[in-house]
This record gives C-alpha cells, structure tokens and sequence, in this order.
C-alpha cells in the first residue's frame, strides 16, 4: 500500500472514530456532573422536608397543649 491510500483510509476512518469518542467523553462527563446536581437536589429537598415535618409536629404539639388547657378550664367552669 502506498503511504497517500494509508493516509486517506486513517482520515476518512480515523477522524470519525477520534471524533466519537471525545464526543462520548464530553457526554459521559456531562452526565456525571447531572447526576451530581441531581443528587445535591435530592439532599436539599430531604433536608427541607425534615424541617418541614419537624415545624409541624411542633405546632400540632402546641395545639394539642393548648386546647388540654383550654378544655382543663372548661371542665373547672362547668356544672357537674
């Protein structure tokens, strides 16, 4: 084979070849920093959540402490 056929086969074949595969790398790290984003995401919406959960447990706490004291005197003031 003659060095110019080598050539023009490792251009037309090569170049694609090279091309994909820095083109799957790019994608690949692209990928993981999504995934990255994706489970930072997740934290931040568990983490919020416990608040939430653990703000409404608490006032459902004070509720409860203020209609016992509530119906405590209630009970008082009543007939029997």
């Amino acid at each position: 084979m003659e060095i110019k056929t080598i050539l023009d086969i490792i251009a037309n074949q090569g170049f694609p070849i090279a091309l994909s595969i820095l083109l799957i790398f790019r994608i690949d790290r692209f990928m993981q920093e999504i995934v990255t984003a994706q489970k930072e995401g997740y934290r931040q919406i568990l983490e919020n959540t416990k608040e939430i959960h653990n703000t409404i447990t608490s006032l459902n706490q004070q509720n409860r402490e203020y209609y016992l004291c509530v119906f405590q005197k209630f009970r008082k003031n009543s007939p029997e």
